[in-house]
């Protein structure tokens, strides 16, 4: 996963169809952390005009995905078990910019955070994840 985010970075590769869609962008990716950039604008708003947290949600949940899956090995998968965000501060548009890092990376479980400032380093939200590493048969096709 880790050489394949790394082409995405470099062109060499496409993004993956949904957060191309949303228009989140990749920049920097290494073993356990990852940072996703995304500018927002009246698209990304919810019926009160500000950003809607699911969009929100999916930039943080990206983040800590990669940041995790860049730390896996050869034949291993993983899932989610769970999802947490906090919003703190309201967004209209901009940059906003995504750093998600492995906290604790047990055998099978870890613990992911993410930080969402914007582009004056205000803390917009703040999320975390617990995953779990998939071997195996449990690892296939996914």
């Amino acid at each position: 996963m880790l050489e394949r985010a790394r082409q995405i970075i470099a062109g060499d590769l496409p993004p993956a169809p949904f957060p191309a869609l949303v228009g989140m962008r990749l920049t920097t990716i290494e073993p356990g952390r990852a940072r996703m950039e995304m500018t927002v604008d009246a698209r990304h708003a919810n019926p009160m005009g500000t950003l809607h947290g699911g969009v929100a949600c999916t930039l943080a949940d990206s983040a800590m995905g990669l940041a995790y899956a860049a730390t896996l090995e050869e034949g291993e998968s993983f899932a989610t078990l769970d999802l947490k965000i906090n919003f703190l501060r309201p967004f209209w548009s901009g940059l906003l910019v995504a750093e998600g890092v492995v906290v604790q990376r047990g055998r099978t479980v870890g613990l992911t955070e993410c930080s969402i400032t914007d582009d004056q380093g205000r803390l917009i939200a703040r999320a975390m994840s617990t995953c779990m590493t998939l071997r195996d048969d449990q690892a296939k096709g996914r």
